[in-house]
C-alpha cells in the first residue's frame, strides 16, 4: 500500500480572509462538494481523522454521503480545537474554498456534540452508509447457472466493498500474477476507484485508498499477509487510516491461504475472495466476510475463471463501471475455461466491443509476459494501457510486442520439446521435462507453467494423442497439465502422496486437469515414482 503524504507542506500558510458571510446553507457533504468554492455550510458530521500541519489542523470528517477537509487555523503549526478527537461528532460551520485544485473547508464555527447527541448521531450514520452501500443486483452478462447460485454472496460482496468505500477504509486488491489474475484485479480496479473519486474530495484518494497488487505465489502466503498488514498498521499510526479490506481473487479457497487470511484478521483486516480453485475442504467461508466459488454451490470451477467472476462482480459494485466487457472473454479464453455456452455469448460481448479473438489472445499473451517482468509492481498506469486505456495505445503495444513474445514462446517450446521424455502408462502417455536442466534461469520467458502448457499441447498434434499428462518436474515442484482423457487429477495425487509419502510434506492445488505441487527436495525420486503408479491405476 502507498505511504499516505498529508500532501500540505507549506507550513507559512494564514488562514483565509473570510470577509462578509452569506448565510449558511444546511449540506450534506455530497452536496458541499456540488456547489463548491464560495459555497456557506453548516452540518454535524464525526471527525474521521486528524492531520496537523506545518500551518492549520485539518478535520477529515464524514456524514455518511462522503469525506471532506475542514481546515481550523490559531497559528502556525498549533493544534485547533483540542479537545476535538478522532471519531468525535461536531457541529459544523464552513466556508468552501480550493487549495491546490483541491475543494475544503474554512472552518467558520467547530463545536463538539455531547456524548447523547453522538450516540444519535453515529447510530444514524451507520444506518445512511448501510443504505448508501445497498445495491439494486443487475442482470448477469450471461445466462449461466453458476452465476445465479452465487447471486447471493455477489449481493453481500459488493455490499461490503461499497460500505469499505463509504466508511473510508483503504482497499487492498491482491490477485495472482498471471492473465486471469490480473483480468480479476483490473476489473474490481475499474469499479472500485470512481466511488473513491466519488467518497472523497482529493486527486490523491485513488492512490491512499486502493492498492492492487499481484501475488507471485497462487495463494494469499503469509508473506505477503504479513507486508499487506505491517503497511496498513504504519499508515494507521502516521496518517491515522482504518485498517484495510483485503479482496483476494484467483487465491484465497485453499487451506494454504488460510494461515495469511487469519493473521491479517488478528491486526483488524478484513477479507473477502474470488476464487475458482478447487479444496478439499472450506476452511475461508468462515474466515471472510464473503467467499465467492463455484464449487461452494456444487459447480465446478473449470467452468468460470476468475476473471470472469470479477468481471461481473465489478458490475455489482458499481453499475456504471466502464472498459470490462471484453473482460470475461479473455480471462476465460487465457485459463482455457471449458464452458462452452457462456464462453461464446462473452467473446460475442468482446466482439461488439471491438474485440476479436486473436486480438484477446494477443492481449493475454501480453499480460503473461508483463506480469513476469513486473512481478510485485502494482504499475497502474501501465496496466491500463495493456486493458485497453486507450484503446489505441494498446492495439499499438500489442502489435509490437506480441511478435516477440510468440518468438519467446516458440522458443521456449523447442527447448521442452528438446528435454521432453514421452513414455507409455497403460493408455496415457507421460510427458515429463526437466525444467532447470531445459531452460535457463531466473526470469526466463515463458515462466515453467506456461512452458509445460505450449508441450502439453503440442505433443497432443504432433503425435496424435489424446490421453496425455504432461509434468514440468522441478527440484521441489511439478507443474502438471493433463487431458480429460488421461482421467488425472492434482488432487487426488495430492492426496495419495500424503498418504503413501507424508515425510514429503507436499501441498499445492489448481484445477483437476492442471496445477502443481510442492513437496521437499529429498522426497522428489519418490514423488516420481508415485506418479507413474498413480497413473496406472488410475481408470
Amino acid at each position: 500500500m502507498k505511504q499516505r503524504n498529508s500532501g500540505r507542506k507549506n507550513s507559512a500558510r494564514k488562514p483565509f480572509n473570510k470577509g462578509p458571510l452569506q448565510k449558511p446553507e444546511d449540506l450534506s457533504v455530497e452536496q458541499m462538494k456540488e456547489k463548491g468554492k464560495g459555497a456557506v455550510a453548516k452540518l454535524t458530521a464525526q471527525v474521521d481523522r486528524i492531520v496537523q500541519t506545518g500551518g492549520p489542523t485539518v478535520f477529515y470528517i464524514t456524514d455518511g454521503t462522503g469525506m471532506f477537509a475542514i481546515k481550523a487555523f490559531v497559528g502556525p503549526g498549533e493544534r485547533a480545537h483540542p479537545n476535538v478527537l478522532e471519531g468525535d461528532v461536531v457541529a459544523i460551520t464552513c466556508k468552501i474554498e480550493e487549495f491546490q485544485g483541491e475543494l475544503e473547508g474554512e472552518a467558520i464555527s467547530f463545536i463538539k456534540q455531547t456524548d447523547a447527541e453522538k450516540h444519535k448521531f453515529v447510530e444514524q450514520l451507520k444506518e445512511k452508509e448501510r443504505e448508501r452501500a445497498a445495491i439494486t443486483p443487475p442482470e448477469f452478462l450471461v445466462n449461466d447457472q453458476i452465476l445465479e447460485k452465487l447471486k447471493e454472496k455477489y449481493v453481500k460482496a459488493a455490499t461490503e466493498i461499497r460500505l469499505a468505500v463509504i466508511q473510508n477504509r483503504p482497499i487492498i486488491v491482491r490477485h495472482h500474477n498471471d492473465a486471469d489474475g490480473y483480468s480479476s484485479g483490473f476489473t474490481l480496479e475499474k469499479a472500485i476507484l470512481p466511488l473513491i473519486k466519488k467518497q472523497h474530495s482529493g486527486a490523491k484518494a485513488p492512490w491512499e485508498y486502493f492498492t492492487r497488487a499481484p501475488c507471485s505465489a497462487p495463494f494469499y502466503e503469509i508473506d505477503d499477509s504479513i507486508r499487506d498488514t505491517a503497511r496498513s498498521l504504519s499508515n494507521v499510526a502516521k496518517f491515522s487510516e482504518k485498517m484495510p479490506l483485503v479482496i483476494i481473487a484467483d487465491n484465497g479457497s485453499s487451506q494454504e491461504d488460510l494461515l495469511g487470511i487469519k493473521q491479517g484478521k488478528v491486526h483488524g483486516i478484513e477479507f473477502i475472495v474470488v476464487d475458482h480453485h478447487f479444496f478439499e475442504e472450506d476452511v475461508i467461508s468462515a474466515e471472510t466476510l464473503v467467499h465467492i466459488n463455484p464449487f461452494l454451490v456444487g459447480e465446478d470451477g473449470a467452468k468460470f475463471s476468475a476473471g470472469m467472476l470479477c468481471a461481473e462482480l465489478a458490475r455489482f459494485i458499481n453499475p456504471d463501471v466502464e472498459n470490462i466487457e471484453q473482460i470475461p472473454a479473455m480471462a476465460g479464453l487465457a485459463d482455457r475455461i471449458k464452458n462452452e455456452e457462456t464462453m461464446d455469448a462473452y467473446c460475442k460481448i468482446a466482439e461488439k466491443a471491438g474485440y476479436e479473438k486473436q486480438l484477446l489472445a494477443d492481449i493475454s499473451t501480453v499480460i503473461d509476459f508483463v506480469s513476469a517482468k513486473l512481478r510485485f509492481l502494482e504499475a497502474r498506469e501501465y496496466i491500463e494501457v495493456v486493458f485497453g486505456e486507450p484503446h489505441e495505445k494498446q492495439k499499438a503495444l500489442v502489435n509490437v510486442m506480441a511478435p516477440y513474445i510468440r518468438n519467446l514462446d516458440a522458443k521456449g517450446l523447442n527447448m521442452a520439446q528438446a528435454g521432453a521424455k514421452v513414455e507409455k502408462i497403460g493408455p496415457v502417455s507421460l510427458q515429463t521435462i526437466d525444467i532447470h536442466k531445459a531452460f535457463p534461469g531466473f526470469g526466463f520467458f515463458p515462466k515453467p507453467g506456461r512452458a509445460v502448457g505450449l508441450a502439453h499441447d503440442q505433443v497432443q498434434v504432433d503425435k496424435k494423442l489424446s490421453s496425455v499428462v504432461t509434468a514440468g518436474l522441478m527440484d521441489t515442484a511439478i507443474t502438471f497439465r493433463a487431458t480429460d482423457g488421461a482421467n488425472f487429477s492434482v488432487h487426488d495425487f495430492i492426496a495419495l502422496i500424503e498418504k503413501k509419502i507424508p515425510e514429503a510434506f507436499v501441498n499445492g492445488g489448481g484445477h483437476k486437469n492442471a496445477g502443481s505441487i510442492n513437496f521437499v527436495p529429498s522426497q522428489k525420486e519418490k514423488v516420481v515414482k508415485l506418479l507413474k503408479e498413480f497413473i496406472k491405476k488410475r481408470k
